[in-house]
């Protein structure tokens, strides 16, 4: 986590916030009202294709660019209200659980920081981190959303993680498209703006790893622990998503 703060002292950095917020807000908005699934709540999201390439290639910073993409995408998209809160912290996660997990989440993570369009382990990190980060941005919001009485957490949390694993598995293809350009011509990997070197193995990486995958099932599947309601089951995956994002 403490990267996602140090970033704040790097201009560039700063800088590629801006990019990716603006690239987010501006499809989200000229798609809000396309195809509205929960009118003034969600919607078939077409930017959804961006936060696993914003995540894996500007780290940090396509982190802070989604949840601040996100913020802006309510305030003049017409969605803005209570939930945006939540929003901003699911969105922040869509682009934080990419690249954090990408080395961590053993024994599949990939050994480096960068995509491998050749190796078995960026494949299978991509759909699952995908399938993870998808899912644990919908039991944030949906938790939220939840308590505030405006839509029920076991339909919300199931449409938010569809809505993201979908344009999530599809944006395969513009990270396979963008990233020799962005990586090797214009040298904007997050890593080598911030001078990170090649990942070191920790304890608390994997840890935290698995945490938020737990949470992630706890939240999206109540069924796991059906001696309580889904909105506790959510607020429950939301704790163990946090504690582990905290970690990785």
């Amino acid at each position: 986590m403490g990267k996602a703060f140090l970033m704040w002292r790097n201009t560039r950095m700063i800088v590629l916030v801006a990019v990716c917020a603006a690239i987010y807000a501006a499809t989200l908005i000229a798609f809000k009202a396309a195809i509205p699934l929960i009118p003034g709540i969600t919607e078939v999201r077409v930017a959804n294709v961006f936060p696993m390439t914003f995540g894996l290639l500007f780290g940090p910073a396509g982190a802070w660019g989604l949840a601040f993409g996100n913020l802006i995408g309510d305030i003049f998209g017409g969605t803005f209200g209570p939930g945006s809160l939540a929003g901003f912290f699911g969105n922040f996660l869509l682009g934080y659980l990419p690249y954090t997990m990408w080395t961590a989440l053993i024994p599949i993570a990939e050994r480096s920081y960068g995509w491998q369009g050749k190796s078995w382990r960026s494949w299978t990190s991509y759909v699952l981190i995908t399938l993870i980060s998808s899912a644990a941005c919908a039991v944030v919001i949906s938790a939220f959303v939840d308590a505030l009485g405006i839509v029920p957490y076991a339909v919300l949390s199931k449409l938010i993680t569809i809505n993201n694993a979908i344009g999530g598995l599809i944006g395969i293809v513009l990270l396979i498209a963008v990233y020799d350009v962005t990586v090797k011509q214009l040298g904007l990997l997050w890593t080598d703006v911030m001078e990170v070197q090649e990942p070191v193995r920790s304890r608390t990486g994997p840890l935290g790893a698995w945490i938020v995958t737990a949470g992630v099932l706890i939240g999206i599947a109540p069924g796991l622990v059906p001696s309580l309601p889904a909105p506790v089951v959510g607020w429950l995956g939301t704790a163990l998503i946090a504690a582990g994002s905290l970690l990785l």
